[in-house]
Parts: structure tokens; sequence; C-alpha cells
């Protein structure tokens, strides 16, 4: 990647610890800091960022969100005695001050927005800062939640002043509420603030009834809220994604932040005491992945929480190698969301359809109100086996260790005819040495024989040999600029279905022929976009999107990316994805390299991309997104056509029995 990724930590903030017995607190220790760094030490991603000092935040920095009142007060908790510590703790929740806690929290705010600075002044294109104490349960005059200073709603507001920054999101992954940062957004419509947590019908921690989905925001910032209460614990890495695909980046993409903050708690990974989920670490390089093409790149992610020590390592692990553009590991066992994650999906869907042209077509919620309230606790009361159950200790759970991600020495390769130039950073693949004689003639034997011309026959010979070394992992991507597109298509999926025995995702952008026996024995998925009604059948496997505006709206087929191609695209978990531009698709530049980079997200970033000649001028920004280049900016999207709404609603409504993740509501499944 061109510009580096950020990595923020300092030791001094591990030097404060809970003095007394206090069971609430006690999960709160140093260690949390020095795992995850000693683990980016340890496995070479430390080396690989840029390293970026800590400073203390100033009065001026806290006063952008606290009161004078609170911070005069943490002024003097270094001077105080054990007792008196004691006694100032007691007026706040869950949380405990030490002599050395004023001067760590200084320095986890200004650590935040050191990370804002070099972002937003280019130095680095994204990058984590590893900080404690955490912030995002600290209130404008309370510390809460072992939070003293609110780091990322501080970093917010220091964006939106020092640097004009007009849209922030706020993407809270924490398994707890962080009502610190709701309170202080509610009414501003220039900071969208997402949060999903365990919330158990209010049962859970904070305990708080605007922790609800009702909860939306107040005013002028009425819609600018989104609450995603999980009322059950085992959430699973589905039904992290399904809320990703069907709320956050709808809502995301129409918002068009210019900032994307992350409060980057992992007590919502597998193995945690307070989370008590099993979504895996490498989860989080996924959710990194789908929002890093948003503001242009600008990704700030703050440590918040996190509790076992091995998954939080790990997760660490996975968000910063995903910041530095390494693709994101395979993953497993993507089926239809839960019931419960369902029901809560749909309820936070419903609350916002009202504010977000994306989100108008969502379900009704039903009059029993299926996520909420008092019926549900009641339910719960009688079930005593199922406590049981979930009173198992979290620390129990075992998980294998996350896939070790090896990045290929090639980032992207390029096949292109004579007289086009080589993209900076591409290696240019077809030449004799690239390609053994003996692999040659077999290809031309058992895969091309009905091919005659002998230049398409080195195109496409070129081509399947670029494709087996992205299967053996020794090149990440491709791209080619070939004359026909449909035959270089079939070879391809042809190779890689029937001799790699590969699953191949295939989609297809325009208005060409599909050749239709590609996707007959189910090892291929094709999804085609077009303005046309498709001559084929839909099947399971062949998946005809037509949006009756074209291409060229791009609201339209944005949603129809997030809402269906991406939920579909992670539960089919192919090993390679072909991307196929036909000629005259009416597709902007800006929405193409969308559409690639979030793409990469799925194969392990194996995606060979297929351009008709002629498309020259496109072969340059396709080949710097291959290189890990963040997509341009959208900018803020118009309600798309009720007909393609209602284009895509239907197909998702005949697809979701056979593709589980497309399911919005639980009456879905």
């Amino acid at each position: 990647m061109k510009m580096g990724t950020a990595l923020i930590y300092d030791e001094e903030m591990t030097n404060y610890k809970l003095l007394w017995v206090d069971p609430a607190c006690k999960i709160e220790v140093p260690e949390r800091l020095t795992v995850s760094h000693e683990a980016l030490v340890k496995s070479g991603l430390a080396d690989r960022c840029v390293s970026v000092p800590v400073r203390e935040a100033t009065d001026a920095d806290i006063l952008l969100v606290h009161s004078e009142e609170y911070l005069e007060a943490v002024k003097k908790t270094p001077y105080m005695t054990l007792e008196d510590l004691k006694e100032f703790t007691l007026q706040y929740g869950d949380v405990y001050f030490h002599p050395n806690i004023y001067h760590c929290a200084k320095l986890a705010a200004g650590a935040a927005l050191q990370l804002v600075d070099s972002v937003m002044t280019g130095k680095v294109r994204n990058g984590m800062a590893l900080v404690r104490p955490p912030g995002h349960h600290s209130m404008r005059s309370a510390a809460n939640g072992f939070c003293v200073f609110n780091n990322v709603a501080i970093a917010a507001r220091y964006a939106k002043q020092k640097y004009g920054v007009k849209r922030v999101l706020i993407v809270d992954w924490d398994i707890h509420h962080g009502q610190g940062v709701q309170y202080c957004f509610e009414d501003d419509p220039s900071v969208l603030y997402f949060s999903w947590h365990r919330y158990e019908h209010q049962k859970f921690w904070p305990q708080l009834r605007e922790s609800d989905f009702d909860s939306v925001g107040k005013e002028r910032g009425a819609g600018f809220n989104i609450n995603v209460p999980w009322n059950k614990v085992g959430m699973q890495n589905r039904d992290y994604l399904s809320v990703f695909c069907h709320l956050l980046l709808p809502v995301a993409y129409e918002f068009c932040p210019d900032l994307v903050l992350v409060c980057a708690g992992f007590d919502s990974a597998i193995g945690d005491p307070e989370g008590e989920m099993c979504a895996t670490p490498d989860i989080f390089a996924h959710l990194t992945h789908l929002l890093m093409n948003l503001a242009g790149g600008k990704l700030c992610a703050v440590l918040e929480g996190g509790y076992n020590l091995t998954s939080l390592a790990q997760s660490v692990c996975q968000t910063v190698q995903t910041l530095l553009g390494d693709p994101a590991p395979r993953p497993a066992n993507l089926y239809g969301p839960c019931t419960s994650a369902l029901e809560s999906l749909h309820c936070a869907r419903s609350a916002h359809r009202q504010y977000w042209s994306c989100l108008k077509h969502a379900a009704d919620l039903p009059s029993s109100d299926i996520s909420t309230k008092r019926i549900k606790l009641a339910e719960e009361e009688e079930n005593t086996e199922d406590k049981g159950e979930e009173k198992k200790s979290a620390e129990e759970k075992v998980w294998p260790e996350p896939p070790r991600r090896v990045t290929p020495a090639v980032r992207a390769a390029v096949v292109l005819p004579d007289g086009v130039a080589c993209p900076d950073g591409c290696k240019h693949f077809g030449s004799s040495e690239d390609i053994p004689p003996l692999m040659v003639d077999n290809l031309k034997e058992n895969f091309l024989e009905d091919v005659e011309d002998s230049d398409a026959s080195s195109t496409l010979s070129s081509l399947i040999a670029l494709v087996e070394k992205m299967i053996k992992n020794e090149i990440c991507s491709g791209l080619a600029l070939v004359h026909d597109v449909s035959m270089a298509m079939k070879s391809v999926v042809q190779y890689a279905a029937s001799a790699l025995r590969n699953r191949v995702l295939v989609v297809c952008v325009g208005d060409g022929k599909v050749p239709s026996h590609i996707t007959e024995d189910g090892e291929t998925v094709v999804v085609q976009f077009s303005d046309k009604e498709s001559d084929e059948q839909m099947c399971k496997y062949y998946i005809p999107v037509c949006l009756k505006k074209g291409l060229s709206d791009v609201s339209g087929f944005i949603q129809a990316v997030l809402g269906l191609l991406l939920p579909l695209g992670y539960e089919y978990n192919p090993s390679l994805v072909l991307l196929v531009r036909m000629s005259d698709n009416g597709l902007s530049e800006s929405v193409w390299l969308q559409l690639t980079g979030l793409l990469q997200g799925l194969a392990q970033g194996h995606m060979l991309v297929l351009m008709q000649e002629g498309e020259e001028a496109c072969v340059g920004p396709t080949a710097s997104s291959l290189l890990g280049d963040p997509a341009p900016s959208l900018g803020q999207l118009l309600a798309p056509p009720p007909e393609d709404v209602e284009s895509v609603e239907s197909l998702r409504h005949r697809l979701k029995a056979d593709w589980k993740l497309l399911q919005t509501t639980a009456q879905d499944t």
C-alpha cells in the first residue's frame, strides 16, 4: 500500500491498576495492553507499521467533550490517598481510580488525537491506537465502565474542529453499549454512531433503556444513532456479518463519512468473560476490510474492551494486519444468522427506515414487538436450563488459532496486450518464463481445444497459468485485458472448477453473454448485474440482478452489492473471485473501484479481473485497487429508484431459502 498504517502505543499506559478488591473491575488489567502489543511485535506486524509517539491530551482537547467541573475533579486524583480514591470512585459506576490514571487517561485521549492527526494530514492511510483506559462509557461529567475520558468522542470533535471534517462515522463493535458516545452525539447529524452490544432485554450492563434499538437519536440527530441489541449470548461470525451487510454498510454508504473511527473493543470475540460471544478473531479482519473503502480509507481504530488475553491479542493482530493491506483469511461456516440476531436486525432496520432511503423497504415491526421487553424477560426467567448453560465460563471455550495469513510476494499481476503499459507495482505476466511449455501444451489440449487463434490461445494460457499461481497463493490477484471476455470467463471457470476443484464466484457487470453451462456443477456461482432481463433462468447458482435504471444509478447498484452480492459471496466462500467487466456497462469508475475493493475481502483476496479490450483507461485505477488503494468516495447517495429496490428485494426473497445470509427477519427462516 502506498501509505502506511500507524501504530500508537506507550508502555506508560500500563502503569496503573486496581488497588483494592472490586469483583466488577478486576478484569481490567495492565496485561490487556502488553499482550496486544507483544503479539504485534512477535508476528512482525509492529515493524511494518509507522510508529507514532503518544502525547497527552490538553485541557482544551478534553473539554471538547467533558465538563470543566469533571476535569478539575479528575485532576486531583494523583494527590489522593487510597481511601480518598476509593471514596472518589464510589460516585461513579464500575470504574476505579489510581494515582497515575489521570496521566494515562490523558495519554489515551492524546493517542487517539495523534492517530487522527496522522491520518488527516496524510502521513498514514489508517492506524490503530492501543490505549488504556478505554473511553466509550465515559460521559460529560462522569467516569464509567473503566473509562475516564471518552477517547473516540474527543477524537471525533477534534477532527471536526481542526480539519473541518463534515461527517464522522463511529463504529462501536465492543460488546458493551458505548452510552457515553451516544449521549455526546445523539442530537448531532454530523456524527453517525453505530453500536452493537450485549443487552439481553436490558438485563446486561449498563442496563439502560436507551441502549435498545428504538433509541435512534434526538431532534436533528434522529436517525444518526443506531443500536443493535444482542438479546442472547453466543453470537457468531455470521450474525456480525449479517448486521454489517444489511444495516451498517448501506447506511454508512448513504451517509458518506469523511472519517471512520472504530471503538475497537474485542470483548465481542470468543472466550471473553464479559461478552460470552462465539465470533472468532478472524471476523475482525473482515469487519475492518468492509470499512476500509469508506472515507477514502481514512480509518482510525482505538482500543476499548477485551478481557480474554488470548482472543484479545489475536483480534488486535487480525485488525492491524488488515489495516496493513494483507488479504483477509477465508471465513468458515457462514450460514444464516440465528433467530435472535435476525430479530435484533429486523427491529433496528425497521426503527431507522424513516430516516434512510436504503432501508425504506425494511419490514414492519410485528405488533408483538419481537425484540423487547417484558414478555421476553418473563420467558427467560423460566428458562433455567438455558441459563445454566450460559453461566459456563467463557474462559473454558476453545477455538483454533487464526490461520497464519501469508501474503504472496506478488500482490497483483497483469496480462496485457502489446502496447499497453504495465501499471506501477504490478508484475507483467505471460512471458515464457512464467508458463512452463509442458503446461501450455496441456492447457491447449484439455481446455483450449476450441481456440484456433494463436494470440487468443496464448492469452488464455497465460490467464489459466495465472489462476493456478493465485490458487497456490504465489500471486494474490490479477487483471487481464482480453479480446473476448466471454471466452476468457469460460476458460478460467472451466479450469478452476474442474481441474483445480475450486469454488468460483463470477461477478459480471454489463449485458454480455454468460455461458449457461458454467454453473451446472455447483462449483461456480454467477451474479450478473445488468439493465436488461436475462434470457437465462434464475437458479441458486445463476443470479441475474436487473437494475431497470441501469448500472449508472449509483444508489441502486451499491445497495444491490451490499445487501445481495456480499452476503451471498460470504456464504458461498469461494476460493477464487472472477470479476468480469463487460463493455458498455455504464458503471462509473468510482463505483467500479468500490466493487473491486469490497470483493477483495473474499477468497483471501484471490480475484481475477477480466476486461474487454477498449477499456484501457480502466486498467490503471483497477490495478491500484488490487494493490490496496481505497476507492474514492461516492458522495452522499440519493434514494435508489423504487423499481430497482423492488427488483432487488424480490430477488432476495426468492433466494433467501437457498442463501441464508440474505435473511433479514426471523420470519424469513
